[in-house]
This record gives structure tokens, sequence and C-alpha cells, in this order.
């Protein structure tokens, strides 16, 4: 898996323009939430909530423009529930990012 460095930063710089501050803080809120549905993921009980968490990943990932995990979003919503596997890969996504 290769993301490239600022990947993230590059994608939000295209949207906001030169506001480091406005930046930072849509990078922050974009990691908090990446992790909260992946722990969310992790936590499913049923097929349902395991859909609709890895739905909610994918439509962040995508709204933020971070391809690579929307790939892996899309990768989880073909498995199945505790999936522990596709959730370590989710999570290795996620830090690639905020390298």
């Amino acid at each position: 898996m290769f993301v490239y460095p600022g990947a993230l930063e590059a994608a939000l710089a295209a949207v906001v323009g030169d506001e480091p501050t406005l930046i930072a803080e849509l990078r922050q809120a974009f990691f908090a939430s990446a992790n909260a549905y992946t722990s969310t993921l992790a936590a499913a009980k049923s097929p349902e909530e395991w859909r609709a968490a890895a739905n909610r990943l994918h439509s962040l990932a995508a709204s933020f423009g971070a391809l690579r995990l929307v790939d892996v979003a899309s990768e989880a919503l073909r498995t199945s529930e505790n999936d522990a596997a596709m959730v370590r890969k989710i999570l290795r996504t996620i830090r690639a990012l905020e390298l």
C-alpha cells in the first residue's frame, strides 16, 4: 500500500486553499471520525452494524479524497462482521494517511 506523504493535506488544500488552520482542523476531524468509525466497525455485533460503520467510513474517505481508504472501506463492505484482519487493514491505511 502506497500513500504519498501529504496526500490528505493536498486534497484538503485543493478544497479550502491556503488556510493552514482550517486544513489542520479538517485533518483532525477526519482522523477522529475515521478512528471512531473503525472502533464502531470493530465492535459491530451484527452484519447490519458492520455495513453501517463501513458505509460511514467509505463516505468519510470519499468526501476527503482519501482514495486508498475508500478502497479498503469498499473491501470491508464485502466482508462479514468481526473480521479482525479487515479492521487491522483499515487501521494501517489510516496510519499511512497520518504520515
